[in-house]
């Protein structure tokens, strides 16, 4: 029998574990910590019955998953959650950016501004499903739907700068820039535009829902269908040279790259070593969750209805904030995420407390502590949210990293997201799954298409090696 050894069990190797076993491949799973989930991973934090996602949490690429839709997660408890309102971006004198689902409902909401919104999303949106068949695979490749993809791909190589333009008022800039800022780049640097165009886009197709239950559950229902198709997990199971691997015909990393490089050492090619140990590292991320009573009190309204709120003002102070962060200073005011998933799941909540997920965008190792900032930034739109809270945890950017060891210095992208990276992955080449070894393959956010819980990584990566095995 063909066998496969998947090191790393986080949603990437999950799904290309999955995949293989779907293909009859033997799969054992070998996770480092003490739990699968990697990103995807939910914890009573602070009370009993508040349930916090400790990384990824809402997702709008995961429910349009092309692949994970046809597993048929929902029989090992995989459902989706969506919000009322899916993301709020507030600027000071209480007006925000509202996006909904709904293309016409977000350009309603813009005023002067919803005629650009709807030139831009209007089609992508009509069309993503077969726009996704494209954009979640490497981006060198022979389109399945050329027209779609060459319309969508025009603007995202613009830098976000440029195509905030077409925005005249200050909460569409915003709105705008809030998601294209969740790629941790500076805003004036070209391909900007291309995470947050997909993100909307996906948006307004499938809407941002979170899982019920929390993160856990897409790994859980991962995990579920891995043992049914035969395959074993082992948690604990720390690899660190390559002579722990047992032999395999298929050998999976969903590892960051330079820790891909010290496994294999020598045996991996020069060229390949030196690419993924040249890798290079994004901003990182300061998450403090939050135990609070009856809500945030936002100015806004609309922000109380919304699963998601951007936490910085206006766009000018989101591109100085991105701009520091990336020379390594930390801004007074940084860009602030606020997870409200109790909204669309309240069984996350335990009566009137809440749970409430944050973090900041920082500098790479930030060893500071950002919690005051992050307190400061909601309550400038939520006065009075500090007297609300009744307990909080926090995990600083080295602290993220020694949660996930692919969070190098907090990077919760796993690389910076620039042009080389996004396009390629971690190295120059149009197999970014390969390592350069026959049978070894690395699968983790590192590669395209990129992070998120959607598993395409894995699943590329998955069949790139049932394509060579089947050679």
């Amino acid at each position: 029998m063909t066998t496969a050894t998947v090191v790393g069990g986080g949603p990437n190797g999950l799904t290309a574990a999955v995949a293989l076993a779907r293909a009859g491949v033997q799969v054992t799973v070998l996770e480092a910590a003490d739990e699968i989930g990697g990103g995807a991973r939910t914890r009573e934090a602070l009370l009993p019955g508040l349930l916090h996602d400790q990384c990824s949490a809402v997702h709008p690429m995961a429910v349009g998953s092309r692949f994970l839709a046809e597993l048929g997660l929902e029989r090992f408890g995989l459902s989706w959650r969506t919000p009322e309102i899916d993301c709020v971006h507030p600027i000071d004198g209480g007006r925000a950016g509202v996006l909904h689902r709904s293309v016409a409902d977000t350009a309603a909401g813009l005023g002067s501004d919803g005629s650009a919104w709807r030139a831009l999303f209007d089609r992508p949106a009509a069309h993503y499903d077969a726009l996704a068949e494209d954009i979640m695979r490497p981006l060198l490749h022979l389109p399945r739907h050329p027209l779609t993809l060459a319309r969508f791909g025009m603007p995202t190589v613009l830098p976000a700068s440029t195509l905030a333009r077409i925005f005249r008022t200050r909460q569409g800039r915003a709105l705008f820039g809030g998601i294209a800022a969740h790629t941790f780049r500076p805003l004036h640097y070209p391909m900007t535009s291309a995470i947050g165009l997909g993100i909307i886009t996906a948006g307004h197709r499938h809407g941002w829902p979170v899982a019920a239950g929390g993160s856990q559950s897409i790994t859980d229902a991962l995990a579920a269908l891995l043992a049914e198709l035969g395959g074993k997990i082992e948690t604990g199971a720390r690899v660190e040279a390559l002579a722990q691997l047992p032999v395999a015909d298929v050998t999976m990393f969903d590892l960051a790259p330079d820790a891909v490089a010290g496994i294999m050492g020598e045996q991996l090619p020069r060229r390949i070593a030196n690419a993924y140990q040249r890798f290079r590292q994004g901003p990182g991320a300061f998450k403090v969750d939050f135990a609070i009573a009856d809500g945030v009190p936002w100015t806004n309204p609309e922000a109380r209805r919304a699963g998601t709120v951007h936490v910085v003002g206006d766009y000018a102070e989101l591109a100085a904030a991105e701009r520091d962060i990336h020379a390594g200073r930390m801004p007074e005011r940084p860009f602030v995420l606020v997870g409200q998933q109790y909204l669309a799941d309240p069984q996350r909540s335990f009566g009137n407390v809440h749970p409430l997920w944050t973090y900041a965008h920082v500098p790479n190792g930030y060893d500071g502590d950002a919690t005051a900032a992050i307190i400061a930034q909601i309550e400038r739109f939520a006065p009075g949210f500090q007297e609300r809270v009744i307990g909080s945890t926090v995990r600083s950017a080295t602290q993220m990293a020694a949660y996930n060891p692919n969070y190098v210095g907090g990077d919760i992208m796993t690389g910076a997201k620039d042009i080389r990276q996004l396009v390629f992955g971690p190295r120059i080449t149009l197999s970014p799954y390969s390592i350069g070894v026959p049978g070894m393959y690395i699968c983790s956010a590192a590669t395209p298409p990129g992070p998120g819980a959607h598993g395409m990584c894995g699943a590329n990566a998955a069949a790139a090696a049932l394509d060579q095995l089947s050679r």
